[in-house]
């Protein structure tokens, strides 16, 4: 169960995107596994990637297509990564948009194909073109929370979030859906996020907002330590709404700034809270870092660490994990200077034992469903957080049964 409140608003359509789904049996029967995008001429995409090497096959054509032409078409498909899978999967995914283009009349470099699911195995081609007819029939402006069910693999809840915000009498809409449960440390981005905006906005400068936001949100959640080979984060602006922003000076790009970041920060989180098999939502703040980059690094390894983890799961306040953790995270510093709390309480201070702790005050918190670890090195003035899971007997149990 997702940790927390998982609820979604109304997810709001976006004026100048459709979205269609249907079942096309790609792993499963019964199911909405394939998702098209329609994206109205004029509209601006950016697009971040995986930093992972072993790109998947559809990652390496959207990061072709997209320096060539303007994206009219996302084509999604769950059930198969078509990683691992060498120039057989990279024909077969060019052909899948090379059938959706031609149904469309427009450039196949016009589609850009996603692909989430198992590693390693054919990619079933001819289904996802025998299902694009009844996607394409689907096509219509609210779709958003139909799509947040479609792309989910091991999710166990929809992922999505929408914001209006209103400057000078203008009234600008974002939405954006997510997936991802597993294989998530995204070095660059969810599983699979798409996010739309009705703003007008250059691609230099939405290039540039997704990439710092992608580093404020995806690229600060953790589950299990895995960057994905299919990872992939997706802004539209349509331009449908207000004057052009090609500036940060102009006068409404902060508001849509923080619209799309809370957009972004949002979906980003709930992959964390949909973990798994988790069983907390953990928060990790580090400040007084020297640089933020040392922040971030601390807070990782904090993370990442798999007796720290366990240790929430089991609510057991062993806090000399912590400090192991930032001790071994590659930054150096002078221990008399650090300090760490659980919530409001002192665990370490000076590099040692909290004056007036006591065991019982930290299982009480560690017994939270959602616990901030705060951290600070007392080397600098930047800070940096880091959004996270527990790790359960049940993660165990989802992996060792992924394929079956």
């Amino acid at each position: 169960m997702p940790v927390g409140d998982v609820s979604l608003v109304p997810l709001l359509s976006v004026d100048g995107v459709k979205i269609g789904i249907c079942e096309a049996g790609v792993r499963y029967a019964n199911r909405r596994d394939l998702t098209v995008f329609e994206i109205d001429d004029g509209a601006s995409v950016a697009v971040v990637t995986t930093q992972n090497y072993f790109v998947a096959a559809p990652v390496q054509i959207v990061r072709k297509h997209i320096q060539t032409h303007t994206p009219r078409y996302l084509l999604i498909n769950t059930g198969n990564a078509n990683a691992g899978t060498g120039q057989d999967g990279i024909d077969r995914a060019l052909a899948t948009c090379q059938a959706l283009a031609d149904k469309i009349g427009v450039n196949a470099c016009e589609v850009l194909p996603y692909s989430t699911g198992v590693i390693g195995e054919t990619l079933p081609s001819e289904r996802i073109i025998a299902g694009l007819d009844k996607a394409l029939a689907d096509l219509t402006a609210d779709n958003w929370l139909n799509s947040a069910h479609s792309i989910m693999t091991t999710d166990t809840t929809p992922k999505g979030h929408s914001v209006q915000t209103t400057i000078d009498g203008t009234t600008y809409t974002v939405t954006g859906i997510s997936k991802g449960a597993g294989m998530i440390r995204p070095n660059m981005a969810t599983m699979l996020g798409f996010v739309a905006t009705d703003a007008r906005i250059s691609p230099e400068l939405l290039q540039k907002i997704l990439v710092d936001l992608t580093n404020q949100s995806f690229n600060r959640i953790t589950i299990d330590g895995d960057t994905s080979t299919n990872d992939c984060c997706t802004l539209i602006a349509t331009g449908k709404v207000g004057d052009l922003i090609d500036s940060e000076n102009h006068v409404h790009y902060q508001a849509i700034y923080q619209a799309i970041k809370e957009v972004m920060l949002k979906i980003a989180q709930l992959i964390v809270r949909d973990g798994e098999g988790a069983t907390k939502f953990i928060t990790i703040k580090v400040t007084g870092g020297k640089t933020t980059d040392d922040c971030a690094k601390v807070a990782y390894a904090v993370a990442h660490s798999p007796l720290v983890k366990t240790a929430f799961f089991a609510s057991d306040p062993n806090w000399g994990r912590i400090l192991a953790a930032v001790g071994y995270a590659g930054v150096p510093f002078d221990q008399s200077r650090v300090s760490v709390s659980l919530d409001e309480i002192a665990i370490c201070q000076r590099g040692g034992l909290a004056d007036g702790y006591t065991e019982e005050q930290g299982q009480a918190v560690m017994s939270r469903p959602e616990i901030t670890v705060s951290i600070d090195l007392g080397q600098g003035d930047c800070a940096d957080t880091v959004y996270t899971c527990d790790l359960s007997h049940e993660y165990v149990s989802i992996n060792a049964d992924y394929r079956s």
